[in-house]
């Protein structure tokens, strides 16, 4: 084994911006383990990257014993790892913050937030000891990291914990040649926001469909994130939808 191989961890890699981002990794010459919960889109997100590195691993981030496994799989399997992007996550259901359920709750907090924390983990534990030491770890964030929509506790309290996360882990890193980053995506054109682009409550009462962007570009973008060398960091990327009603007032 050769010191030049970059191995990477893609989290909810079968399909939208997971996809995307594994595609473009392998392309720039990443070993890309495409993990998610579901085979058969893992399997035909390598299948699309026909010759390129690529390879599927079935996870369910909430749960410690699978993220472990999934983790000594890439160490034994691979020998190293040098980047996680953790994209893996969940929206929730718009609905009125006194009509969210526990479950709902629990549901978005343990896939959004302790997913990325025990895939966190693992990864700092290999980047640590392997030699030469560090790697990556990329979070997806989100514009909900800043400023909420109508109807979104769950998740918008999730993304911005996730930012404490990212700054937590970019300081603990430090010592170890371990680098953190965080991109915060808005209005990608995936299956998570196809109710976005038709009309979406907006915070002052009105419905309004909103501009989307191609995952192709965030793809881009991560990878640029990627291949910085370890002694440089993006610590906050927003990639956004040009015309979304972000930047103005609510």
């Amino acid at each position: 084994m050769t010191s030049d191989r970059r191995i990477a961890v893609v989290t909810g890699g079968g399909s939208g911006i997971g996809r995307a981002v594994a595609l473009a990794l392998a392309a720039d010459g990443f070993e890309v383990v495409v993990a998610g919960r579901r085979r058969e889109p893992l399997d035909a997100a390598v299948a699309e990257g026909t010759g390129l590195p690529m390879r599927s691993a079935t996870v369910d981030i909430r749960v410690p014993k699978s993220v472990r496994e999934l983790f000594d799989k890439v160490r034994i399997e691979l020998g190293r790892l040098d980047l996680l992007f953790n994209n893996a996550g969940v929206g929730g259901p718009a609905v009125p913050f006194e009509d969210i359920g526990y479950e709902q709750w629990r549901e978005v907090v343990e896939t959004n937030l302790t997913g990325t924390f025990l895939c966190t983990q693992e990864a700092f534990k290999i980047m640590k000891s392997q030699q030469p030491r560090g790697g990556r770890i990329i979070n997806n964030g989100s514009i909900s990291a800043h400023s909420p929509r109508p109807n979104s506790a769950p998740y918008t309290a999730t993304k911005h914990a996730i930012s404490g996360l990212t700054k937590s882990t970019s300081l603990d890193g430090r010592p170890f040649d371990i680098a953190c980053g965080q991109i915060d995506i808005g209005n990608a054109a995936t299956t998570m926001t196809e109710q976005i682009a038709r009309g979406a409550l907006q915070a002052g009462g009105a419905i309004a469909a909103e501009p989307r962007m191609d995952v192709g570009g965030i793809a881009r973008a991560v990878a640029y994130m990627a291949s910085l060398p370890l002694d440089a960091n993006v610590q906050f990327m927003t990639v956004m939808a040009t015309k979304m009603p972000y930047v103005g007032r609510g």
